[in-house]
């Protein structure tokens, strides 16, 4: 991993299975729910829920600055510890965790490469306890909102009043609006299709068939063969930001893009806000 801009930010399950005991470190495992989790889990690590902890579901908002700081130290974190995030889905979720951990200011947060798959796959250590940890008072820093985009920077972007390009996550029948969102899923938008200009480089292209991340080599070629280089500010989306999150590590950590955002808004606010272009593939009716 030594040739990605910033291999510190990944570890192996190697490093993982090493560290189980260290008190310095916190493993946290992501998801939608805690399903997974609850079925079985790396030894000591916290389950975190997407959809009741890291988000503020009333407000359809990431988790504020003062809620999040105390669900960071009852998972026993401080301010010095390494936090080491997988979750299913390629570390979905766990790129979400990363950003926002990001956001509110924790210095040293790192994903396991490959993520739960993995981690099954080499039938590593299971257990279906909870760990006892001891809370700790960790108070979230000020967010930093340079990692962020939200809808007003993408009708920026639109009135060319921002240079920033962005990238389309999703599956191609997303982006097309062949379908709105994938099948059973409960965030969706009133409308399919996609946000003007906006290129579509899937989140999947961006990993190997076990879950981990392609070489730096490989996702350079990736990304610069559809004019996303890092010369320009760059804005991911997808449909509710999980997905975005994934890309927005990748670009920013593994390939060293200074200025990159994640547009958590993505098209569930975009495909439903009155007012907001969108461009789709237009399907001739079967004659």
């Amino acid at each position: 991993m030594t040739e990605y801009a910033h291999p510190e930010v990944l570890v192996t399950t190697d490093w993982v299975a090493d560290h189980l005991s260290d008190p310095k470190v916190r493993l946290i495992e992501v998801d939608l729910d805690t399903s997974a989790y609850n079925r079985g889990h790396i030894p000591d690590a916290v389950g975190w829920n997407w959809q009741t902890q890291l988000q503020d579901a009333l407000q359809r908002d990431m988790a504020d600055q003062r809620s999040f700081g105390q669900l960071v130290g009852s998972a026993g974190i401080t301010p010095d510890m390494t936090v080491i995030l997988y979750g299913d889905n390629n570390n979905w979720f766990a790129a979400w965790a990363f950003w926002q951990l990001k956001y509110y200011g924790h210095d040293d947060v790192r994903l396991m490469n490959g993520g739960r798959k993995k981690w099954l796959e080499e039938k590593r250590q299971l257990s279906t306890t909870a760990p006892r940890v001891q809370p700790s008072t960790y108070t979230a820093k000020f967010p930093d909102t340079s990692i962020r985009a939200k809808r007003e920077d993408i009708f920026s972007v639109l009135n060319r009043r921002s240079p920033a390009q962005l990238v389309d996550v999703r599956s191609p029948d997303e982006f097309s609006g062949r379908i709105i969102a994938p099948p059973g899923v409960d965030e969706t938008a009133q409308r399919g299709g996609h946000i003007p200009g906006a290129m579509n480089i899937p989140w999947s292209q961006a990993v190997a068939e076990d879950g981990t991340f392609k070489p730096a080599d490989a996702l350079r070629q990736l990304y610069g063969g559809k004019g996303i280089t890092g010369e320009k500010e760059v804005i991911a989306y997808c449909r509710i930001g999980e997905r975005s999150s994934h890309t927005w590590f990748v670009l920013k950590y593994l390939l060293g893009y200074k200025n990159v955002r994640n547009y958590d808004g993505s098209w569930t606010e975009w495909g439903n806000l009155v007012g907001a272009p969108i461009e789709k593939e237009i399907v001739a009716a079967a004659r």
